[in-house]
C-alpha cells in the first residue's frame, strides 16, 4: 500500500483551511521521507501520491480521520506527557480498520504534529492553541453536530486510555468541545458513560437528580436523536459501530433512572 493511501482526498476536501494547511505540512514532510514516493513536498507531493480528490461522503470520512489525529495529539499532550496507552488507543482503532501500516503512518503523523507543536510554541505560546481552535472551528463547519459528537467521543476515549482524565485533559477537552460549538455536558456526558451508578446514569443524559419525569424522557430523546447511529454512517462502519455502542450506553443509562423513578 503507498503512504497515506487509506486518506486520499483530505487536502483536496478541506483546501484552504487550516486543517488542510497542516496536512499539506505533515503530508509533504513525511513522504519527503518515503523512499517509495517522488514527492517533492507539500499538498502538490500529496495530489501526486494520493490521485483525484475527493468529496462527499468519503471526503467527510477522511475530514474525520485526520481530524481525529489532529485534535488528539492536542488531548495526549495537554498535561504535557505522551502516554504510551493513549497512542496505543489511537494506532489501535488505525490498525483495526486499516492495517499495520497505517497504524504506523498514524503514529508517524502525531510524531509530526507534536514536533510542529513545539515548533510553534517557540515562537508564540499560544500559537498552537490557536491552531487547534482555527482546526476545530472548521470541523464545525465541515461536520454535522452528531459526525462531531463521535469525534469528541473518541477524544474523550483517548483520554481515558491511561486509566483516568487528569484536569488539564478534561479542560482540554471542554476546550475543543467549544471551538466545535458543543457545551461542557457533552464532554461530562461522555466521561460518565461507563459508570453504573444513578448519579452517572443522569449525568450521561445531562440532567440533575432533581428532574421532573417529563423533563427525563425529553432529554433522552434528545440525546438518542443526536447520538443515533444513522447520523454517522457516512463516516465508515467502524464508526457507525462505535456510535452503536454509545447508544446503547445512553439507552442503558436511561433504564437505570426509569427503573429508579418506576416509569
Amino acid at each position: 500500500m503507498g503512504i497515506f493511501k487509506w486518506i486520499t482526498g483530505l487536502i483536496g476536501f478541506m483546501v484552504g483551511g487550516p486543517l488542510g494547511a497542516l496536512a499539506g505540512f505533515v503530508f509533504g514532510y513525511l513522504m519527503d521521507d518515503d523512499s517509495s514516493s517522488s514527492a517533492t513536498g507539500g499538498s502538490q507531493s500529496y495530489r501526486q501520491q494520493g490521485g483525484t480528490y475527493t468529496g462527499g461522503a468519503q471526503g467527510q470520512r477522511e475530514s474525520f480521520l485526520f481530524s481525529m489525529l489532529v485534535l488528539s495529539s492536542y488531548i495526549i499532550r495537554a498535561d504535557g506527557k505522551v502516554m504510551h496507552s493513549e497512542m496505543e488507543y489511537v494506532r489501535a482503532f488505525l490498525r483495526h480498520n486499516f492495517g499495520d501500516e497505517a497504524a504506523q503512518q498514524g503514529n508517524e503523523i502525531l510524531l509530526k504534529l507534536f514536533e510542529e507543536e513545539k515548533r510553534q510554541k517557540a515562537r508564540s505560546p499560544y500559537a498552537w492553541r490557536d491552531t487547534i481552535r482555527q482546526c476545530a472551528e472548521q470541523i464545525a463547519g465541515a461536520l454535522g453536530y452528531s459526525e462531531r459528537l463521535q469525534l469528541l467521543n473518541y477524544l474523550v476515549m483517548i483520554a481515558q486510555a491511561d486509566g483516568s482524565v487528569p484536569d488539564a485533559e478534561r479542560d482540554a477537552l471542554y476546550e475543543v468541545a467549544g471551538y466545535m460549538r458543543m457545551g461542557r455536558d457533552d464532554v461530562d456526558s461522555m466521561l460518565h458513560l461507563k459508570s453504573n451508578s444513578l448519579d452517572d446514569a443522569y449525568a450521561v443524559l445531562g440532567i440533575s437528580p432533581s428532574a421532573t419525569d417529563d423533563e427525563v424522557k425529553a432529554a433522552y430523546r434528545k440525546k438518542a436523536l443526536e447520538h443515533h447511529p444513522d447520523r454517522v454512517a457516512k463516516l465508515g462502519e467502524d464508526v457507525r459501530k462505535a456510535a452503536e455502542k454509545k447508544f446503547q450506553e445512553i439507552n442503558e443509562a436511561k433504564e437505570r433512572i426509569y427503573k429508579a423513578r418506576g416509569l
